[in-house]
């Protein structure tokens, strides 16, 4: 998953010089195209939008500004502070908050992990199924209210997907997904671990909403089980996470043999986000590609020669120029954005070999 990060950016780096060697775009290498354009649907996180009609209003700007496709998170973090929402062992609900919120201010650094930190991390990657959190009737009713808010806010017709539900148990997800069914969502994201395969096929049985997984599942063959039993309605794996562009062309290829769309998980640097839109152009099956940077507006600036505008109308267009249609990276804005926890630009990258990342194998 998130570990084969390192393998899918020396990919990623070999098409580019592969197409830039014959001349080609990447796309052409990948099978040619099926669309010129490719839609993305808008990321927005919930931080600082406590109630549904402050969510709506967030989402209705992305809107204004073109995109024709939304997401939004909804879960167990929502109800943090909402007393009886949540059942839990006693004492683990806090233990839980406290390290959900001190990683939610902590961005990723390749730093050596403190003992406190690996303290916490244990805890956040508890599976799913063994926190044995669950929502109440109180949570329900909270969590379905907020998207009638939004919903109310954002009118019934464009798609709406869901994400970060939580670490609930199959029981309470498939007590969620009943209420929220009326709200015709285009997705459930990441309810429970990838690896658990009968629990997704047991949920996409019980629940009349998409499911949709894949941004930490490495390589084809650990997408087919799920496509095998029915446990997915989209699939969501990441170039960057997948194993590279031509592994991911191949994930989807077999996903149109179930009937089953490709929606690519993408949240990162405008070179990252080409070598998806590439693919994306290259498969038949394709939804729709994640953006986060709609709110950054040095984004577009860390790479030179992409197209102006970088999006239209709520897609992007990968260039028609070899390889990838970068010309080169900006040192100058990626000096100006570092990590505080990293000293300079292009610095060794040997601390990373001994960060946790997010996979729970």
């Amino acid at each position: 998953g998130r570990q084969g990060g390192g393998v899918s950016g020396v990919e990623v780096a070999l098409w580019d010089l592969a197409g830039k060697a014959y001349g080609v775009p990447v796309y052409q290498l990948l099978g040619g195209k099926f669309r010129d354009g490719v839609r993305l649907y808008c990321d927005t996180d919930a931080h600082g939008k406590g109630d549904g009609r402050a969510m709506g209003q967030a989402l209705k700007a992305r809107l204004a500004k073109g995109f024709t496709f939304l997401k939004m998170d909804l879960g167990a973090s929502l109800l943090f502070d909402v007393e009886g929402a949540l059942s839990a062992p006693l004492g683990f609900l806090d233990q839980f908050k406290a390290a959900w919120r001190t990683a939610e201010t902590r961005q990723a650094s390749p730093q050596p992990q403190s003992a406190e930190r690996r303290r916490e991390e244990e805890v956040l990657h508890i599976p799913h199924p063994f926190a044995g959190l669950q929502l109440t009737e109180k949570g329900l009713d909270w969590l379905e209210g907020y998207v009638a808010e939004v919903r109310s806010v954002i009118g019934p017709e464009v798609p709406l997907a869901i994400d970060h539900l939580g670490h609930l148990n199959v029981e309470s997800l498939i007590r969620l997904g009943r209420r929220l069914e009326k709200y015709h969502l285009a997705w459930l994201e990441d309810p429970v671990p990838w690896q658990y395969t009968d629990q997704y096929a047991r949920l996409s049985r019980a629940v009349a909403i998409p499911i949709c997984t894949g941004e930490d599942i490495y390589l084809k063959e650990n997408f087919r089980p799920l496509l095998e039993r029915g446990g997915v309605s989209v699939i969501h794996p990441d170039v960057l996470t997948a194993g590279g562009m031509l592994e991911t062309k191949k994930i989807a290829d077999m996903a149109a043999e179930y009937g089953v769309p490709v929606a690519l998980h993408m949240a990162e640097s405008p070179v990252g986000c080409l070598a998806a839109a590439h693919v994306a152009v290259a498969i038949e099956n394709f939804l729709a590609l994640e953006f986060h940077a709609a709110d950054v507006a040095w984004w577009s600036d860390l790479a030179a020669g992409l197209p102006e505008p970088f999006i239209r109308d709520g897609f992007i267009y990968p260039p028609d120029r070899p390889g990838l249609g970068i010309d080169d990276l900006n040192d100058e804005v990626l000096r100006e954005h570092l990590h505080p926890g990293i000293p300079g630009l292009w610095e060794p990258t040997d601390g990373w070999n001994e960060t946790w990342a997010h996979d729970r194998l």
